[in-house]
Formats: structure tokens, C-alpha cells, sequence
């Protein structure tokens, strides 16, 4: 039977002897894949040090080796990049794969979910804790709204294509959620799907000799029985992966870390943006000494998603699928305004803009004459970096001047994440406009195959306290850099120019040496320092628990607790 032919190639393919709650994932795992029921899915959650990754890799092996079609997503860029890493296949990000943009706004602009041409395709979503079902993104994101019920809509609109969840429960909950939606079984019965469902809760004989594994399993163990009274206790004696570091050694530990794995493979975790950017401002001056605000080799993070080079694409005439979906939505009597409106554009058919982009081209418009009349040219040596000194030719930099990478960077970074880590490798043009402060640079992107790109970011981001720019301040750029296209007649012409504007889609970064938690989830680091901060029995909750839990499992090597109290260390 196809069931046991399956069973068989997974356990080939796993390379370890499976314990029995292996084998009942297997088993789970064939009926599931083999169901007729076109609507089924299978949530499989299982705790660190379970297999629960090893299992997974087998599965995503055995499909292919089977020319089974397998689609592999992930919330965040660091944590398709781990799952692409263990399984041997290519992953993405959930939002690149369901999301394209259809309409700018002073915020950002919204999002409508993406047609699913895929048949008899597997979806595999590993770090499935992080999906989130509350009305968060409502305004920005189109579907139904959040991001659980838009993966179900968007995976099941294929010919008998089927989901699987993977996550540990255990691990921090989406923000403004109690527990992991896409986790529990009855709420994606909800959403009308037949579901298995499967758990993996014993820690391998292995694990135990990790001190990293065998206090995240005893934090677990709290979750699961709701002891939630006292302080967990951390063992230390016996382990050789685990430690504390006082706050005097903390900067030569930190600089052994960088010696040993590397900026990329170092990271800090703490409970606040405040205290992240204590952290990033000390380990800047006081280990790397960087004295610049921003120097080659800093560790950045994207903080706000940034769908421009998306845009670059469709300049290319990539957007291949996107057409495909235009033109199924058209049949369906769906979006036959926006498609005649392109058919026309690609006709030539729009006087007003062909007449705009043949003067564009020859440099014909008047305020840009004037306006380099005014001010001189900006290649001079006596050029400054002041708003008055830039001419609106090289103001609002074109597409196709951004990339530096090849094509097929191209296609890997078609929108940056938010939480994506990239390295700088080269700064210049700092300058202020609208308010704010920008600059030019050459970054790298670690988790996306080392592909490079030349962007503008805004600096304002770097220090503040908020996760990113407000709406306020999102708002205020829009409305500047609208400004500049004001002599445009057409208000989808100004609209198009602002989505093709360097300024308007900057890069919002912050300093990526130490994050919050759930900036932290869903990847891995070699060595994880954790600073909780001051803590008492009075201040424990169980969001406490699942942050601590959830710090822990970053380290795959080695784990550094700063400053550690003794009333949560284990004495014997």
C-alpha cells in the first residue's frame, strides 16, 4: 500500500531508530498525505529536543525523493532560512509567498492575498507559534484579515494542495494572544478542515547531556502543569553548554563569542526595545569599537516590512504569476478595471503618461531646469549633503539602480522582512530631507545566500524605542515626498512615482546585536546571551515562562545567562 511505502521511505530517510511517538507521527503523517479529503491538514507540535526537526527534514526528503511538489514557509527570513538548512529545500517567508502589494498608503500601503496557481502541492509551515490569528494587519493585508485564516484560504484555494503545521506550543504566543492559534487543533477544524493531529513530547536520550535542553524541557514541564508559583531553577553543574556571566566579564565573553562563531552566529535577547538598545550602544563602543554611528561590518535589522524590490521585479517582467492570477481573477469577473487599465498602459494607450515619460526622458521639465539652474550639479566636488544641493533626477534614485547583486539575488530578496539581518559593507551620502535622516548602503542579507543589495535607510529607527517609525512618522514622509510630485496631473502617475521612490520605501533598521524575544523567535544562533533583567516570584506570569523557554531554545551551542540571580540556580 501507498501508506507503508511512505511510512518506509520517511523512516529511511530519518537515519535514526525512531522512539514510538516518532513512528506515530509517521503513521499520522501517511494517512494524513493519502486522505482523500481534499480539506484535511495535520498540526505536528513537539518541544526541543524531541526530533521534532529531524522528523521533519525526513518528511520534506521522502516528497521530493517521491516527485511529490512541497512548499516550505516560515514567519520570519531567519526562520526559513534554519528550516530550509535541515530539510535541504528552498523556503520563503509566509508573507512572500501569500501577499502582493495592490495600493499605497501614508502607512505603507495594503496588501490583497495572492492567487494559489499550485496543484497537489504540500504547504509545510514550520515555527507555526508565530502565525498569528487576531485582526492585527487588517488595514494593511487583504483576505480575511490575519494571517492564519489567510494561509488557510490562500493553501486550500489550490487543487488538492494541503497544509501542515509544525511549532512547539511552548514557545511564546503570537503578540496579544494567549496561546499559539495555528497550533490547536480546534481552531483550524474552524476554518473547516478535517485535522490530525500529533505530538512529540519525549526528549531524546541525546538531549539530556545538554544543559540548554534539559532546562528548556524543566521550564516546559512547568507550562505544561501550570506551575506557575515560584521562579524555575536553572542547573548549571554537569552541563558544559550553559553559564553564567557576570556583568564585569560580559564584554570579554561577548568578544570571545564574536572571536569564536561570529557577529552573524551572536546574538542577545532581552525583555524591551530599551534595554536592546543598551545593549546594541555598549556592544558597538565598548566591543567592536565602533565610534561612527554606522561603520563596514555592523549587524543591522529590518524592522518594518519593505515590499520595494517587489517592485523591481515587476519592472524586470517577473511577475509572472501575479499575471497569472490577474488574468484567473478576470475570468472569474474580478479586477477587469485594474487589468483593462494595464492592457492600456502596455498599449500605450495613456496620452497624459506617455507624453510625461518622453519629457521625463529628455530631460524637458521645467522645475527640474530650473531647480538645477538654481542649485548646480551634485556630482561637483563642492556639493554638500543638504536638500537644496540634490536635483530631482538624482532625488528619487531609479529601480534599476539599486540592485548589486545578480538576478537571482534579485529574485531571493523580492520584499525584506521584517526581522531580516543584514551586514553593511558599505556607507555613504549621509544626508536629511523631509525631516528625517537617510543614507545610502551596500548590505547583505546572511540568511538570503549572502545576496547584496544598495539601498537607501532612514536612521531614525536606529535608536528609538518603538519597534520601528509610528504612524505619525510613516505619514509625514508619505505626504513630503508626495510634495515633490505634486506637478504630476495624474493621481495614479504621483502614486506610481512615490511607489518607485527611494525615500519613501527606506530601509527602517535597527542595530541586530541584541533583540527582543520575539524578534529572536523562529531563528538560531551558535551563542545566546540572556539578560531578563531584574526578577522577583512576585513578578512571575506565564508569558515570564514562555519568554524564558523561548530564549533558551535560540541557542543551538551555547547559552550565556547574564547576571543570573542565585534564587533561580539550582544548588546541587
Amino acid at each position: 500500500m501507498l501508506t507503508d511505502e511512505l511510512k518506509y521511505q520517511i523512516q529511511k530517510e530519518f537515519r535514526f531508530e525512531q522512539t514510538a511517538g516518532q513512528r506515530l507521527v509517521t503513521d499520522t503523517f501517511a494517512r494524513f498525505i493519502t486522505s482523500r479529503d481534499d480539506r484535511s491538514a495535520m498540526i505536528l507540535r513537539g518541544s526541543a529536543g524531541t526530533g521534532k526537526t529531524t522528523l521533519a527534514g525526513a518528511i520534506v526528503r521522502t516528497m521530493k525523493n517521491m516527485h511529490q511538489k512541497v512548499v516550505l514557509l516560515a514567519p520570519t527570513g531567519r526562520a526559513a532560512k534554519v528550516f530550509s538548512v535541515y530539510s535541504g529545500h528552498p523556503a520563503s517567508t509566509i508573507h512572500r509567498r501569500i501577499y502582493r502589494q495592490r495600493k499605497l498608503d501614508g502607512d505603507g500601503g495594503v496588501f490583497t492575498l495572492n492567487y494559489n496557481a499550485m496543484q497537489d502541492t504540500l504547504f509545510i509551515v514550520d515555527e507555526a507559534s508565530m502565525v498569528t490569528a487576531s485582526m492585527g494587519d487588517s488595514s494593511m493585508f487583504g483576505g480575511v484579515g490575519c494571517l492564519l485564516d489567510d494561509l488557510i484560504r490562500f493553501v486550500y484555494e489550490g487543487r488538492n494542495c494541503r497544509l501542515l503545521l509544525i511549532g512547539d506550543k511552548a514557545q511564546l504566543p503570537p503578540v496579544g494572544e494567549s496561546e499559539s492559534p495555528a497550533l490547536v487543533g480546534a481552531v483550524i477544524e474552524s476554518c473547516g478542515l478535517t485535522v490530525y493531529e500529533c505530538d512529540l513530547d519525549e526528549v531524546l536520550r541525546q538531549s539530556n547531556d545538554s544543559g540548554i535542553l534539559y532546562n528548556a524541557t524543566a521550564i516546559r514541564r512547568m507550562i505544561d502543569r501550570d506551575e506557575l508559583t515560584l521562579l524555575p531553577k536553572i542547573r548549571f553543574r554537569g552541563f558544559a553548554d550553559i553559564h553564567i556571566v557576570p556583568g564585569n566579564e560580559l564584554i570579554e565573553s561577548l568578544a570571545s563569542s564574536y572571536s569564536k562563531v561570529g557577529l552573524d552566529e551572536t546574538m542577545v535577547v532581552t525583555r524591551s526595545n530599551k534595554r536592546a538598545n543598551i545593549y546594541n550602544i555598549g556592544i558597538r563602543n565598548s566591543v567592536l569599537d565602533h565610534e561612527d554611528e554606522l561603520v563596514t561590518g555592523d549587524m543591522l535589522m529590518i524592522v518594518k516590512n519593505n515590499y520595494f524590490y517587489s517592485g523591481l521585479k515587476e519592472e524586470r517582467g517577473e511577475c509572472i504569476k501575479e499575471e497569472r492570477g490577474e488574468c484567473l481573477k478576470e475570468e472569474r469577473g474580478e479586477g477587469r478595471e485594474e487589468r483593462e487599465y494595464c492592457i492600456k498602459e502596455e498599449r500605450g494607450e495613456w496620452r497624459e503618461e506617455r507624453e510625461y515619460c518622453l519629457k521625463e526622458e529628455r530631460g524637458e521639465w521645467r522645475e527640474e531646469r530650473e531647480y538645477l539652474c538654481k542649485y548646480g550639479d551634485t556630482n561637483s566636488p563642492n556639493a554638500t549633503n543638504t536638500k537644496k544641493d540634490i536635483s530631482l533626477s538624482s532625488l528619487h534614485s531609479p529601480l534599476s539602480s539599486l540592485i548589486h547583486s545578480p538576478l537571482s539575488s534579485l529574485n531571493t530578496l523580492s520584499f525584506i522582512a521584517n526581522g531580516d539581518r543584514a551586514t553593511v559593507l558599505r556607507v555613504r551620502n549621509i544626508r536629511e530631507l523631509y525631516g528625517f535622516r537617510f543614507a545610502d548602503m551596500l548590505l547583505r542579507f546572511p540568511d538570503y545566500d549572502d545576496a547584496e543589495l544598495q539601498a537607501t535607510v532612514i536612521l531614525d529607527s536606529l535608536l528609538a524605542e518603538a519597534p520601528a517609525l509610528t504612524r505619525e512618522q510613516n505619514e509625514k514622509l508619505f505626504y513630503a515626498v508626495m510634495e515633490d510630485y505634486a506637478h504630476i496631473p495624474q493621481k495614479a502617475e504621483r502614486i506610481r512615482k512615490i511607489k518607485q521612490d527611494v525615500y519613501y520605501n527606506a530601509l527602517q533598521i535597527k542595530y541586530a546585536y541584541a533583540v527582543t524575544c520575539h524578534k529572536a523567535q523562529g531563528g538560531q544562533w551558535a551563542h545566546v546571551y540572556i539578560d531578563q533583567g531584574y526578577m522577583t516570584d512576585e513578578m512571575l506570569t506565564p508569558d515570564y515562562i514562555h519568554w524564558l523557554y523561548t530564549a533558551f531554545t535560540r541557542a543551538s551551542e551555547q547559552l550565556f545567562l547574564v547576571n543570573w540571580s542565585k534564587q533561580q540556580t539550582e544548588e546541587r
